[in-house]
């Protein structure tokens, strides 16, 4: 007898990567995250009707994946787009992998002190130089420069060293 998921634990593992995969697809973080969350929705309903599934992390991908299918669909109207260049495959192994990846990268992001995740998304995500950094937040150039380098020592000290070359620019 199989045992029945549960849908804490596989939200707490699998929400943030299925954001990353459904970004893949949507450019919209409030409309990727409808989607995954409408995924676990769509879970927990069928469970609770007593259907059964066997690999949950599949289900959530594929019900992630076809989502955002039919939002891009609902938007052909408004600005035409080929769906023939979008994969309808289960997600392979890689950017599944690649999804877990991001999400551990934004996780260890998110526990940076404040200032310092706000120096790092600045110059990273941004692309501000240390000068445009400090003027805005009213700083030294000097203080940026050591923010930005204790950010990132804090990330490849608590990643693996190939995770840190592929994502941390």
């Amino acid at each position: 007898m199989k045992t029945r998921p549960d849908i804490d634990e596989l939200f707490r593992l699998y929400y943030r990567p299925l954001c990353m995969y459904g970004a893949r697809f949507l450019g919209d973080a409030d409309a990727v995250e409808d989607v995954v969350q409408a995924a676990f929705v769509s879970l927990w309903e069928r469970l609770q009707a007593g259907g059964q599934v066997d690999q949950p992390k599949s289900y959530l991908y594929r019900t992630v994946h076809n989502r955002c299918i039919d939002q891009i669909r609902q938007k052909q109207v408004e600005t035409p787009v080929s769906l023939g260049q979008l994969t309808y495959d289960v997600p392979d192994e890689e950017t599944v992998d690649r999804s877990f990846l991001w999400a551990r990268l934004w996780t260890a992001i998110d526990r940076l002190p404040r200032a310092r995740r706000e120096i790092l998304l600045l110059s990273k995500r941004d692309g501000l130089s240390l000068a445009e950094i400090a003027e805005r937040l009213g700083i030294s150039k000097n203080t940026v420069h050591n923010q930005l380098t204790k950010a990132l020592q804090t990330l490849r000290n608590g990643s693996d060293p190939v995770f840190f070359k592929i994502f941390l620019w």
